[in-house]
């Protein structure tokens, strides 16, 4: 099936409230254009050049989202367009994504990656981790990000309960927080479910998937 044919297939899946970001790291231009003309708008890159060079020769209403590991000293290259940064796991990576989006004049959303996984290779914050952030007094004062919500990774398994059992960890702890709202944070997006797991997510209480091999093919 083409990049359309599967991208049409994966709406038809998933209800209209829901953002679709298509995981497009490691595709060419050629296929993420494929998609584009179908109708998507929202891709997600891990690798903060490769996005910058797409950025750079794409259609400027695209909405880049930043889903991999970021390093501070990378924040610079993206803090003129990037949409959304998913995976922000520390206080001093918030610190520097406000001083680079305050060159640009912009407010840059972010997420604040959980660790959910019973794997130690995955990213995060731990739920005391999370409360410290949002409580903090030097949150207040980063005055060009928001905090839009929160995301995680489930463990690498086919054990469906497993992963069905860290969704649903990670839906009960973005529920505590959402009634913490303050001037720069306002928890609105639960970014969980890939390619596999997206409907499995979506049950949980999803309302961002990102979707790569589904719609580009495995890479």
């Amino acid at each position: 099936m083409s990049i359309t044919e599967n991208l049409n297939k994966i709406k038809s899946t998933v209800p209209e409230n829901i953002t679709l970001v298509a995981v497009s790291k490691t595709k060419p231009v050629s296929n993420l254009m494929e998609a584009y003309e179908a109708g998507q708008r929202v891709f997600g890159e891990n690798k903060i050049q490769e996005m910058t060079e797409k950025w750079q020769t794409m259609p400027k209403d695209i909405q880049w989202h930043m889903i991999g590991h970021v390093q501070t000293n990378k924040v610079k290259f993206m803090a003129e367009y990037v949409s959304l940064i998913h995976g922000v796991d520390s206080l001093r990576l918030l610190e520097e994504i406000n001083k680079q989006a305050l060159k640009y004049n912009r407010v840059i959303d972010c997420l604040l990656q959980i660790h959910i996984a019973e794997e130690e290779t995955k990213f995060g914050l731990d739920e005391p981790e999370l409360k410290e952030i949002l409580n903090s007094e030097a949150l207040k004062n980063l005055n060009n990000i928001q905090i839009v919500g929160l995301m995680g990774m489930a463990t690498f398994t086919e054990n469906q309960s497993q992963i069905k059992k860290e969704f649903q960890n990670l839906k009960s702890i973005f529920d505590n927080y959402k009634k913490l709202k303050s001037e720069n944070s306002n928890l609105k997006f639960l970014s969980i479910g890939m390619s596999g797991d997206y409907q499995l997510a979506i049950e949980c209480g999803s309302n961002m998937v990102r979707i790569g091999s589904s719609i580009f093919g495995s890479r």
